[in-house]
């Protein structure tokens, strides 16, 4: 298993708008070979600013490294660069393999 993650720092007077955005975005992830699930999480909100991380499972890194190579990668965000942006900085990616799982029975 592998964890993609990209965390955004947000402005409160931002969030609304962020959060709209991505419930709103066509990801095209289910498209693809080795993907597992998606979550946006949104965190804790301190001096005026929001957390937020995109957590995607992947079956392996290789899948993920296909994603960014794929069309999908490309069309998902066609638009990154054409809307007003809506956090403070880079997003700070993550990536994390797997060493241990437990799941509920």
């Amino acid at each position: 298993m592998y964890l993609a993650m990209n965390r955004f720092t947000v402005t409160t007077e931002n969030a609304a708008a962020f959060e709209e955005l991505w419930l709103n975005r066509d990801s095209h992830l289910q498209e693809m070979d080795g993907f597992v699930s998606f979550n946006m999480l949104k965190g804790p909100e301190d001096a005026g600013q929001v957390l937020y991380a995109s957590h995607t499972v992947w079956q392996s890194e290789d899948h993920f490294r296909a994603w960014t190579k794929s069309e999908q990668f490309r069309a998902a965000h066609a638009n990154a660069g054409k809307t007003q942006k809506l956090h403070e900085g880079a997003p700070k990616f993550e990536g994390f393999s797997s060493i241990q799982a437990i799941a509920a029975d």
